[in-house]
């Protein structure tokens, strides 16, 4: 009963219950530190369908809160708990300790922050809701650790904290993973001998900053990554002096390579972390790259999806672009995509209906537009959210996105940045792509994905002009909807009152 007070027969108010009561007060209780504790598992979402207790800890920034793994075990250890690591998306799997806020025999209060948590493009805060000291820390930072594995112990009282000098977490949990990666990574024979090498966690412990060997997991941040991929080094062959041996951004600026190592884009980078088999190479997938795939792959397979397509002409909003622009500074031009963002929200209020989410027995519609727009390619996918673009002008939303372009280039997006949003824009016109059908991404109900713009030529209809044809910059602007929520008929509308906008885009005033 964790230390709360101990149940009586006067608590048991029914019969069946006092019968229950008299037949489990004979079961041993915890009633003091040398008696065995009961156990306590705490997990992610009971699989065996028993009822799961309010988390003493969660996620921070919003985040959803799944309980943590905490268990008291049968031993001569003071009272204990071992709290595993939170799940901080829905689709979370594993996640990578950024940075210990805190060390062993630190004390916390409710909204102290444990450590920093990298997961999904994003640099997460476990912050606890309750208050104790800090025991041991189970896993170093830049360890890469499954959802519900331990990472670290905690107790009440400050006095115990020494007694946990030589603990180990309880062999029931997936501490000791690390080996079966090795061997699953690589299936054929010839991978053996590198796999072997790739647990060097004992690189990261190294007080020097030691290269990566080759075939291993690279801890850096989102910085340094970036960094090295513009200035075209192999970041494996970086030392990293960042905590548990993790690269930062000083390390690449302080990097001097030498004509082995530097590559600018060669297929030599790739082979540092890929794994070359008879007749294939298996590179290796991100923990954000495995959490996109597993969102749209269940997106893909549960959404019932249908495509509308329509012609933008472009020629108006291209004119009041550069009107608007001929007042503004250089740094802070508007782009056809801000407008065309714009738009988008406005187009919700005359549509309603498609600013809304599928909840299995209800419909909710939302009262406000909040647009992800997607940013980058590859392991550097992300999609900022502009919060109720609906209700700012083309100038906030422009220096919005302005702002979280940048912070996902250089990897400071905070995970509220990310949330998700009502709707998404996916604009492929930089690639000349004509057109796209996207995946909706759940819970949305509709994604927007933008070609390239082009001059075409059209029948002219101004019965003043001598010419038969006119040119025109046009558009294709293709929307994926989910058929649960947004009828055909309903999504052809939306899509007309969005090429209503855009043709006419002063009507963006009213």
């Amino acid at each position: 009963f964790g230390g709360r007070r101990r149940p009586t027969m006067a608590m048991a108010t029914s019969r069946p219950l006092r019968r229950l009561f008299a037949r489990s007060v004979a079961l041993p209780v915890r009633s003091s530190a040398a008696a065995a504790p009961a156990i306590r598992l705490y997990s992610r979402a009971s699989t065996m369908g028993m009822h799961t207790p309010t988390p003493l800890f969660s996620s921070a920034r919003g985040a959803s809160a799944m309980p943590s793994m905490m268990i008291r075990s049968f031993s001569s250890y003071p009272d204990h708990e071992v709290v595993g690591l939170p799940a901080l998306s829905p689709t979370m799997e594993a996640g990578t300790i950024a940075e210990w806020k805190l060390a062993a025999g630190d004390s916390f209060d409710a909204g102290s922050i444990f450590c920093e948590v990298e997961t999904d493009k994003a640099t997460m805060d476990f912050e606890s809701q309750d208050e104790g000291v800090i025991a041991k820390i189970l896993v170093e930072a830049g360890a890469e650790v499954k959802v519900g594995d331990p990472i670290m112990v905690i107790v009440e009282d400050a006095s115990d904290v020494g007694a946990f000098a030589d603990f180990v977490a309880p062999a029931a949990t997936s501490a000791p993973a690390a080996p079966p990666p090795v061997d699953t990574m690589p299936p054929p024979a010839p991978v053996s001998p590198p796999a072997a090498e790739a647990p060097a966690p004992a690189a990261a412990p190294a007080p020097a900053a030691v290269p990566v060997a080759a075939g291993a997991r690279v801890f850096a941040s989102p910085l340094a990554r970036k960094m090295a991929s513009d200035a075209g080094y192999d970041i494996s062959a970086i030392g990293g002096s960042g905590p548990n041996g993790r690269i930062v951004a000083d390390d690449v600026a302080a990097y001097a390579p030498s004509a082995a190592t530097e590559v600018v884009g060669s297929p030599a980078a790739a082979a540092a972390s890929a794994i070359a088999g008879e007749g294939f190479v298996d590179y290796p997938v991100s923990e954000a790259s495995r959490e996109i795939a597993a969102r749209l792959t269940k997106s893909k397979q549960e959404v019932p999806h249908y495509y509308l397509s329509v012609d933008l002409e472009l020629d108006a909003l291209l004119s009041l672009r550069e009107t608007l622009n001929a007042s503004l500074p250089e740094e802070e031009q508007l782009t056809v995509n801000d407008l065309m963002l714009k738009a988008a929200a406005l187009a919700m209020k005359t549509v309603p209906d498609v600013n809304a989410s599928w909840m299995e027995t209800v419909v909710r519609n939302y009262t406000r537009c909040d647009i992800n727009v997607v940013v980058g390619v590859g392991d550097g996918l992300v999609h900022p959210v502009v919060k109720d673009a609906g209700s700012k002008g083309v100038k906030a939303i422009s220096d919005e996105v302005r702002a979280l372009v940048d912070g996902a280039q250089e990897g400071t997006l905070a995970a509220e940045d990310c949330a998700s949003g009502t709707f998404t824009i996916l604009n492929l016109g930089m690639y000349g792509v004509k057109s796209a059908q996207p995946i909706v991404s759940q819970p949305q109900a509709a994604t927007l994905a933008l070609g390239a713009a082009e001059e075409r030529v059209l029948p002219n209809d101004d019965p003043e002009s001598e010419q038969i044809y006119r040119l025109a910059t046009m558009i294709t602007a293709t929307c994926s909807f989910d058929h649960r929520v947004v009828d055909g008929a309903v999504g052809a509308q939306w899509l007309a009152a969005y090429k209503k906008l855009i043709e006419s885009p002063i009507t963006m005033l009213l």
